[in-house]
């Protein structure tokens, strides 16, 4: 089969690799679209996998073409997404339910081959049903989409808060269609994109904020009357708006930090007085799996790709054949390529139907 090989950061080559070994308790599927992840472009280009060589991608669908032995529920022909850990189901956390804090795990495209290749094994635990009308690039969001949704749970969020999210990658932009599809009043989004931003309000943002040109912390406000969100989480990592998340923030609301940091955050006396005098909840976010496995997280936004109550073609800003990926990245790490969202490849062919 062809797929990107990567041996080292940068060293990223479309060649030709043998076909997985497939086991009794996994399907084969031939991936039919996978998405760039914001996490494989440090992984692919800076710092490459825990793993190496490897055949990197963990956001993927496709169709099933063969079923192991053991496997029940599925058969060829099934149209799939799946979720890319591997828990180890022995750790302490595992033994809990909460496997996104496995401390011995395998992960599809870091740890072990993933689905930037014409066809990959999956475990079949791991699997998520499409619908036939569901296209494939949609089930290749929906770990984004599962990421934002354990946001959420993680703020035990609901349809009577106010929300800002801060950051409007892919993450970003389901944490506001999530809101929507909870059926909170005030939705409001922060980024420096305006093109993003745009995206946003067609995603369910009531009110949109460019917080080059305006102070978000101030603009909250005005659209809550003074009182600040019930619910802020950063997606962007970025100390500033981790910040400005803390500060738009209400009493006894709750804020979640999920974007990845690579800069510390100080936070200032004002800050700090707000997290005590408004009693504010400060949580962190971290990967999307639950207990029944992958989660409910993953469960849900398969359900709501299903129901088309998520629109993921509102994220996907470039469509490619696979064998582009080595000049894509290449355009990603000179700054060549600016302004994308959701990067989705093609490994076999785009016909969707076949």
């Amino acid at each position: 089969m062809k797929a990107i090989y990567m041996r080292a950061p940068k060293d990223l080559k479309f060649e030709e690799v043998p076909e997985p070994v497939l086991h009794d308790d996994e399907v084969l599927i031939k991936v039919m679209a996978v998405g760039v992840c914001g996490s494989d472009i440090p992984r692919m280009l800076v710092f490459g996998a825990h793993v190496s060589p490897i055949i990197p991608g963990h956001e993927f669908a496709g169709k099933i073409i063969e079923v192991g032995k053991n496997v029940e529920g599925w058969k060829v022909g099934d149209k799939a997404s799946a979720a890319p850990l591997l828990p180890c189901g022995k750790c302490e956390w595992c033994q809990k339910g909460i496997y996104s804090l496995c401390e011995d795990y395998m992960y599809y495209g870091s740890r072990n081959d993933g689905a930037y290749a014409q066809y990959l094994a999956v475990k079949a635990d791991n699997l998520l049903r499409l619908d036939a009308d569901t296209p494939y690039a949609w089930g290749a969001t929906i770990d984004p989409a599962a990421n934002a949704v354990h946001a959420y749970l993680r703020a035990n969020a609901t349809g009577d808060d106010t929300v800002c999210v801060y950051g409007l990658g892919a993450i970003g932009l389901f944490a506001v269609q999530y809101a929507k599809v909870l059926g909170c009043k005030t939705i409001i989004a922060s980024d420096i994109d305006d093109a993003k931003l745009e995206v946003a309000k067609q995603c369910g943002a009531t009110h949109v904020i460019n917080s080059l040109n305006d102070d978000p912390v101030e603009k909250v406000l005005e659209f809550t009357g003074g009182k600040g969100v019930s619910f802020a989480v950063d997606m962007s990592g970025v100390p500033s708006a981790q910040h400005q998340a803390i500060l738009s923030t209400g009493k006894m609301g709750r804020v979640v930090f999920l974007g990845i940091s690579h800069k510390g955050l100080e936070l200032s006396e004002k800050a700090v007085d707000q997290i005590e005098r408004y009693q504010l909840s400060v949580i962190g976010s971290w990967n999307s799996f639950s207990n029944p496995f992958p989660g409910f997280e993953w469960t849900e936004s398969a359900r709501l790709m299903n129901e088309k109550l998520f629109n993921p073609d509102l994220l996907i800003s470039h469509r490619h054949p696979l064998e582009d990926l080595p000049d894509v990245f290449k355009k990603i790490d000179s700054r060549e390529l600016r302004g994308y969202n959701k990067i989705m490849f093609y490994p076999n062919g785009f016909d969707e139907e076949k």
